[in-house]
């Protein structure tokens, strides 16, 4: 994987992603990627699929006590890209471990993770806050060996309330159990907090940022925000270019 790529671990000193170092601007650096469908168990070994490889080791496939589970993906703004690197890193990483991953769209106000794979949006995660059904109802297999969906759902007006509550805590349990990761896409935090509430429930946060669009104080405040609300925060990942197909992923070095 590229040096130019890699995630950014252990925020703790945000200042420095997002200002300088030593008096001087940190370079942003990028490398292409071409446009790609991933839509197979080959999924891993396409050309220009690197970075997405390296995402998915350093997040979910480093070894220790700590490695998370189930990760919250959001963008500070609409069009950074977050649904394409929450679905595409899901697609890579079901093709490479043994277990279940399931993406989770809980994105209620915007959804997309439907359309990615050209299902309807019917008996999702709004179904599923409001509901008792198990968890596994609300999932559905795609064509990827070991991938599951659960798309926004149809009634995400009514469940849109329930995202930072105690219902979303015992489905989130649910989910740990019955999938080995998850991946849920969230609704840009500009629009709306559902990320810091579903972020402290989790095992952590990956921030996906516009290229030269997304805002450095903007960026800062998000990540102040999430920490505020106890959510840990892995790390960011910068977008070239707007979703769904973007050329590249940058990473701020």
């Amino acid at each position: 994987m590229s040096k130019n790529f890699e995630l950014l671990q252990k925020l703790g000193k945000e200042q420095d992603l997002f200002g300088s170092v030593d008096g001087k601007q940190r370079e942003v650096f990028a490398e292409p990627i071409p446009p790609i469908a991933v839509r197979s168990s080959e999924a891993a070994t396409q050309p220009g699929l690197e970075e997405i490889n390296g995402l998915a080791q350093q997040i979910f496939l480093t070894s220790g006590a700590d490695t998370p589970r189930i990760v919250v993906f959001a963008s500070t703004e609409r069009g950074s890209g977050c649904s394409w690197v929450c679905t595409h890193l899901g697609e890579v990483l079901a093709s490479r471990v043994a277990g279940s991953v399931c993406l989770v769209d809980a994105n209620l106000r915007d959804p997309s993770l439907h359309q990615y794979f050209g299902c309807d949006n019917d008996n999702g995660m709004s179904e599923a806050l409001l509901r008792l059904d198990p968890i596994r109802t609300f999932a559905r297999p795609l064509p990827t060996p070991n991938l599951w969906l659960i798309s926004a759902g149809s009634r995400a007006d009514e469940a849109q309330a329930h995202l930072s509550s105690d219902r979303m805590r015992l489905r989130l349990t649910e989910l740990r159990k019955e999938f080995d990761y998850v991946l849920i896409d969230s609704a840009a935090m500009s629009v709306c907090n559902d990320t810091i509430g579903l972020g402290c429930m989790c095992d952590g946060v990956v921030m996906v940022l516009k290229a030269n669009a997304s805002r450095r104080e903007t960026a800062r405040h998000a990540i102040q925000d999430l920490q505020s609300g106890k959510a840990k925060v892995l790390g960011a990942v910068l977008n070239q270019r707007t979703y769904p197909i973007p050329d590249s992923i940058y990473k701020n070095l």
